[in-house]
């Protein structure tokens, strides 16, 4: 673990240097990428809505100690939005069952695996206003939008 973090360091101090000399200053894709790179956890995509966590664990857990293996699933009706989390003991199991697994059939789909991307902290966009218009009370007498209300 420590020659990995060694590694990227170097690495990014390399990258980093090698672009300023050419005048470059943007490298955050490319270190975000790096990064991503030495994950332990893994994006599936593409699963059955039959598919639970126990199932997710078990098709995964012959690459490695799965520390968390999770589908993820809709708030209101509790149904599983598709895809799913599996989070490995080691950047080495992740990346054994990311090339093994990616592509392959579990549960009657074909699956796709990567390495998950950090969401970005903050708050997220979410929810909606009405229809057209907005939707809404708009002081004018009435609600909708657009129209002049009902």
């Amino acid at each position: 673990m420590a020659f990995c973090n060694r590694f990227g360091s170097l690495l990014r101090q390399s990258i980093y240097q090698s672009s300023v000399s050419k005048g470059q200053g943007s490298m955050g894709a490319l270190l975000n990428s790096i990064r991503c790179m030495s994950s332990s956890k893994l994006f599936i995509g593409g699963l059955s809505y039959g598919t639970d966590d126990r199932a997710l664990k078990d098709a995964f857990t012959s690459f490695g100690d799965v520390i968390e293996a999770r589908v993820i699933t809709d708030r209101e009706t509790g149904r599983s939005r598709g895809f799913g989390f599996v989070n490995f003991d080691s950047e080495e199991c992740a990346s054994s069952a990311l090339s093994a697994m990616d592509g392959q059939e579990l549960n009657g789909r074909n699956i796709r695996v990567s390495y998950a991307n950090d969401r970005a902290p903050g708050p997220r966009g979410g929810g909606g206003g009405g229809g057209y218009g907005g939707g809404g009370y708009h002081g004018n007498g009435g609600y909708g939008g657009g129209n002049g209300g009902y």
